[in-house]
């Protein structure tokens, strides 16, 4: 791999990881563009990739982890002496259990799918290849559908007086809300449907401020991204891969544009969300989610990638 290819899948990485238009996705389709294998050292930049944006989010979020980590021992602590209580939680304790109660259903990704001998994970997996890469197109479309009906659901509430701007919806999150955006977030390990659009989405349907939907959804993501790159650290490792023998330049810079970028990213989406330009999202993923799916009609009817001229596998 190049430093510019590294640089390149760096900055889709970063952008893509949060903003609501899937950087699964994008990596496939620019992997797919671009002739790179999906498998082994690549692998393991995909690994070093979810490390930068995962630095991202600590960087930009680091005062609120901060003081989540200090309410969960807290709480700990609580506990242990007969002092928690339910109705007199505090917004950070309320926010970490919200937090682990939102990361429960990703468990549903290790239950078995029957008569396929895999597991739900390995089974979405299965689809982020270039013999599926109509899939892409799909979710890509699917995400769009949700940022467009989550956007909407965000103008139908009523504006609360009490907030900047009048912005309506709730502040504070239930056991429900918690619940259905960690099963929004399994789905989203589809390539093509966004993570922080479809839970940013659901929280929204769910009557959440938009705010307090997206800060919920990129806090949620932090453990997220770090099983991601465990998982695919894990699958790189049993595939042979050596890290001491990978070209450690252009991953390391990857790495750090991904993180750059990613920053970046962050202040850009919560910017157009408290501006109400989430329109930009919802046409774009259209956009490409329909372009995706007319090279895939095209791709699986000559055998080949249109863009590197090799047999799709």
């Amino acid at each position: 791999m190049t430093i510019i290819e590294a640089i390149i899948q760096g900055a889709v990485q970063g952008l893509t990881e949060f903003l609501p238009v899937s950087s699964s996705g994008h990596l496939t389709i620019t992997q797919h563009i671009m002739g790179i294998d999906l498998e082994g050292g690549n692998l393991f930049f995909n690994v070093m990739l979810h490390i930068g944006t995962l630095i991202a989010v600590v960087a930009f979020y680091h005062k609120l982890i901060w003081r989540l980590i200090k309410a969960f021992f807290s709480m700990i602590g609580d506990i242990f002496t007969g002092k928690f209580r339910w109705k007199e939680l505090s917004d950070d304790k309320r926010m970490v259990i919200m937090v682990i109660i939102g990361l429960l259903p990703l468990v549903l990704l290790f239950a078995p799918v029957p008569g396929t001998g895999m597991k739900v994970k390995d089974f979405v997996e299965s689809f982020n290849t270039e013999k599926y890469f109509i899939v892409v197109g799909i979710c890509l479309l699917l995400t769009s559908v949700l940022l467009f009906i989550g956007n909407r659901c965000s103008k139908s509430v009523k504006p609360m007086k009490h907030l900047k701007g009048g912005e309506g919806g709730r502040t504070s999150m239930n056991v429900l809300d918690a619940i259905v955006i960690g099963i929004t977030q399994c789905f989203a390990t589809l390539p093509g449907l966004s993570r922080s659009g479809s839970t940013l989405a659901a929280g929204q349907m769910r009557g959440l401020n938009k705010q307090t939907a997206l800060d919920y959804t990129f806090i949620l993501g932090t453990p997220a991204i770090i099983a991601a790159a465990l998982l695919e650290g894990k699958d790189a490792l049993e595939g042979g891969l050596d890290p001491v023998k990978a070209d450690l330049v252009p991953i390391l810079i990857g790495m750090l544009v991904a993180a750059v970028v990613g920053y970046l990213a962050i202040a850009l989406f919560k910017w157009l969300l408290k501006t109400d330009k989430m329109i930009i999202f919802i046409i774009y993923t259209a956009v490409v989610g329909t372009a995706v799916i007319v090279i895939s009609v095209m791709e699986m009817q000559s055998g080949v990638n249109l863009f590197s001229g090799a047999p799709l596998v």
